[in-house]
């Protein structure tokens, strides 16, 4: 873990209510994995006190190709989003990280991203290490690992909808919908996902990694089950530390042995579990 205070050198609106920050933290973004987060805080503040957790967007390089900046995009939503959406370029924040374990590398012949609402947000990494077109992690590890990547991404409506072009120029195909219909197909993202699996061969080796609302990933993980497709989550549970310290973001996971389940840190154990250990 590292731990960076930087100026904003973004800070911008990309869909309703959404922002994307970008900071210089290199020690982070040559090391963080896929699925992987920081904790942010506006530096020289005590309102709020605790950090709030935000997934690793992008990784961008400098001309010589060197991982530098760290892109992370947020929901202006309560009191810290508020003044962050406010701040301007060049304020000063602080990050650490990456923090908690990252998505899996198991390849596949074709990999199933979906997303709902803000769960967007670790996906564009995974993505791109899946068809190999960036590697992640020190020392990085095997990328290219699916033949095909697809984005399923959810929201209310069509101006909720942030970074569909990144996902454009990094994946294979990007679906969208919405509840109203107000952007691509009036349809929930799980039952999609249904749709995308029934039509797939039984030769193909299909995964899928999904993010969002608690509720739909729940409902995805059901899909999953039922057509026995390797389904993984990043659960996005409130956090105050970060670091396993608190107990704050515990999630029920269920084990082995004589206790079926037990609780588990979100930040630490995960925030990526195989669905199946879920205790929905």
């Amino acid at each position: 873990m590292h731990q960076v205070n930087a100026p904003l050198e973004r800070n911008d609106r990309i869909a309703e209510e959404t922002y994307l920050m970008r900071v210089a933290a290199s020690e982070i973004a040559g090391s963080v994995l896929p699925g992987q987060f920081v904790m942010v805080r506006l530096a020289g503040t005590d309102a709020p006190l605790i950090g709030r957790a935000l997934a690793v967007y992008d990784v961008v390089a400098d001309a010589e190709g060197t991982p530098k900046w760290i892109d992370l995009v947020y929901l202006r939503k309560g009191t810290f989003t508020t003044s962050l959406a406010a701040a301007t370029l060049g304020t000063s924040v602080t990050l650490w990280g990456p923090l908690g374990n990252g998505f899996s590398n198991r390849p596949c012949d074709h990999l199933i991203m979906a997303s709902g609402g803000i769960g967007q947000t670790p996906m564009l990494l995974l993505g791109r290490e899946a068809l190999g077109t960036q590697a992640f992690g020190a020392p990085a590890r095997e990328n290219g690992w699916a033949k095909r990547v697809e984005f399923i991404y959810g929201a209310r409506r069509a101006g909720l909808l942030a970074g569909v072009d990144d996902f454009r120029k990094s994946v294979s195909e990007v679906t969208l919908c919405t509840d109203d219909g107000s952007a691509g197909q009036s349809k929930l993202v799980p039952d999609l996902l249904a749709e995308r699996l029934a039509g797939i061969s039984s030769d193909e080796t299909v995964r899928v990694a999904t993010c969002g609302p608690e509720i739909m990933m729940e409902k995805v993980a059901q899909v999953c089950e039922a057509a026995k497709i390797d389904c993984q989550v990043s659960m996005e549970t409130p956090m105050a530390c970060g670091i396993g310290i608190c107990f704050s973001c515990v999630a029920q996971v269920r084990q082995e042995g004589p206790m079926e389940w037990d609780y588990k840190r979100t930040c630490v154990e995960g925030p990526i579990f195989d669905s199946h250990q879920i205790c929905w």
